[in-house]
């Protein structure tokens, strides 16, 4: 049987395009039928102790009136600039997210990040809210509380970024297809593209690069 098409998207929790490549993503994994394995991968895009952006200042609300929104009537996706000012710091959110990939439920954990960020205005970077959408999507809200707590999932986080730092991600939302690499929102059709070329790589690795060893291995 064929390896599923590995898709990492290396994303922040802050970001409203990461957000909106959301919907392009599941469009073309539906599209194009093959089978995928997406990893949602994370990226401080203002790690502590940078200061992080203020809806209040000028340059969220313009970049928002400029790309934001348009894109995201284009796409049809309910967002606006979130009202939390600081915007949070995500490592803890994504220490979150850690436990919640452990528990088989990553990709329900983002989306609620997401959601509650760009529609509800919810400080990801407090404890108890962590904690409340957790209970949200069905996660034990003691164990997870307690694992933010105890920095169960810091170092774990802290590879995650490592690997970020070695796949040269400067921006988010980055997406892996493969070995093909796609920068900012997708189009539904280049996503699709992508996949099937990998598929593609994939299949042709069967074939190709085999070869007889003196010692017999591989004959």
């Amino acid at each position: 049987m064929a390896e599923p098409v590995k898709i990492k998207i290396w994303s922040d929790y802050v970001c409203p395009f990461c957000m909106l490549a959301e919907g392009p993503l599941e469009e073309a994994i539906k599209d194009v039928g093959a089978d995928v394995e997406v990893e949602w991968l994370p990226f401080e895009l203002r790690p502590h102790p940078q200061a992080t952006l203020r809806p209040e200042d000028e340059y969220l609300p313009s970049i928002w009136e400029r790309a934001v929104y348009p894109m995201a009537r284009r796409l049809g996706v309910d967002i606006t600039l979130p009202t939390v000012s600081p915007q949070p710091y995500t490592a803890l959110a994504f220490e979150g997210y850690q436990y919640a990939a452990g528990q088989g439920r990553g990709t329900e954990y983002n989306q609620r990040m997401f959601r509650a960020f760009f529609q509800e205005s919810q400080d990801l970077g407090q404890l108890d809210v962590l904690t409340a959408l957790a209970g949200e999507i069905g996660l034990d809200e003691t164990g997870f509380r307690a694992a933010l707590e105890d920095g169960t999932y810091r170092e774990r986080h802290r590879e995650a970024l490592r690997e970020a730092a070695a796949h040269q991600v400067q921006a988010v939302p980055t997406i892996l297809v493969g070995d093909i690499r796609i920068e900012g929102v997708p189009r539904p059709a280049q996503l699709r593209k992508a996949i099937l070329d990998a598929q593609a790589q994939q299949a042709d690795g069967d074939v190709y690069g085999a070869a007889c060893g003196i010692d017999g291995k591989g004959c």
